[in-house]
């Protein structure tokens, strides 16, 4: 049971794909209610509850309403990309804690204004990055922070997939249009890959980025097979690079894909003064790495190699981690604990975010774009 002593009552915003790995960690936990949900869909969120057998939540199709009804603890939001923001301001505004589905907005603009509505508020406000707690992510950040690899002055890093536009077998297209979702693996998983080393790095200010990014495979008709009308309705990217000069003389060289003529876009690679680390890729970002991490560094003279095994998963899940860490942060802060923290802070990933607004940025001006995060 949470330090409230009692159940908290949990609600949805958006009860699409994203939600169903939500309410499955909700689901086993013991000091939980799914009081409801709201979908712009109409009949979805009652479909979505029926599908986990909980006749006594309530389905909505308007959020407002919804919240006025239910008054719930938290809430869940699992819209697509460009509804982040509106729902997540109006929650903050009227006092409800907030879990965030990635990628934070899409705009840097809209990053701001949830920053802002955010401190206000004095809630908690989580974004969804499960990698966070994988322990092979948390020992990244270890051996950052060690003072192993010295000064780390360049970073190599990215992945994706070689055939993996997320359409759902073409039965749905709210990821790569671009009134819905806004941006495509840049967000979608590049928001990963960029969190795992601008985190174990403490997340230093982004200078400059150079950046590109393509659809060739997205606006392919042969690429969807029997779906070649998905290719009209493409319009986000599905490939994107840059180049990022971060504070302290960090350079970072980033790429993203949804689609490719290759398994993989590469490792990690981190070059320090003292060592180097090969963080090896995934064929499809999960969370977690490809195998042992290696560390290349000099001992007495002679050059090294350190192999660092796979840490396996215990217990939880990443995404039940995500959440169970969410509801304890959301207890505390109901419980008027002024020290309670979002355990994936707003504060660092705007950071997260203002670089992907700078690469889009960049690509569509064909040039090099100065990084300013306005005052919140």
């Amino acid at each position: 049971m949470n330090r409230l002593g009692r159940k908290l009552r949990v609600a949805f915003i958006g009860t699409g794909g994203i939600a169903h790995s939500h309410m499955k960690a909700y689901r086993i936990f013991d000091d939980v209610e799914v009081a409801g949900g709201a979908d712009l869909i109409p009949g979805r969120a009652r479909a979505f509850f029926d599908e986990f057998e909980l006749a006594d939540a309530a389905g909505y199709t308007d959020y407002r309403e919804m919240l006025r009804d239910l008054r719930p603890d938290c809430v869940s939001i699992c819209t697509y990309n460009r509804q982040h923001a509106g729902p997540a301001i109006y929650c903050l505004d009227h006092g409800y804690n907030v879990l965030l589905e990635k990628p934070f907005t899409v705009t840097l603009d809209e990053a701001v204004e949830v920053r802002r509505a955010e401190k206000k508020s004095g809630r908690i406000l989580s974004i969804g990055f499960q990698p966070r707690f994988d322990p092979n992510m948390q020992m990244i950040k270890k051996i950052f922070e060690s003072g192993e690899l010295g000064k780390i002055y360049y970073i190599q890093t990215g992945g994706g997939r070689r055939h993996g536009i997320p359409t759902g077998g073409g039965k749905k297209d709210s990821f790569i249009r671009n009134d819905t979702a806004g941006v495509g693996a840049l967000g979608d998983i590049g928001c990963y890959s960029l969190d795992m080393v601008l985190n174990a790095l403490g997340y230093p200010k982004p200078l400059t980025v150079t950046g590109y990014k393509s659809d060739f495979f997205g606006k392919d008709p042969k690429y969807h097979g029997d779906h070649p009308e998905l290719a009209e309705k493409f319009g986000v990217d599905d490939f994107a690079a840059a180049f990022i000069r971060l504070e302290g003389g960090v350079i970072l060289d980033f790429r993203i894909s949804w689609a490719m003529h290759m398994d993989t876009s590469g490792d990690t690679i981190v070059l320090g003064t003292k060592g180097g680390l090969r963080i090896p890729s995934t064929e499809c970002w999960n969370g977690s790495v490809g195998g042992p991490m290696k560390i290349y560094h000099e001992v007495a003279g002679a050059q090294v190699e350190t192999e660092l095994p796979v840490l396996p998963l215990t217990g939880l899940s990443r995404v039940e981690r995500k959440v169970r860490s969410f509801l304890d942060a959301s207890a505390a802060c109901l419980a008027g604990d002024s020290s309670a923290k979002a355990p994936v802070p707003t504060s660092q990933i705007i950071i997260n975010q203002v670089i992907i607004d700078g690469i889009a940025r960049s690509a569509d001006l064909g040039r090099e774009v100065e990084i300013n995060i306005p005052e919140i």
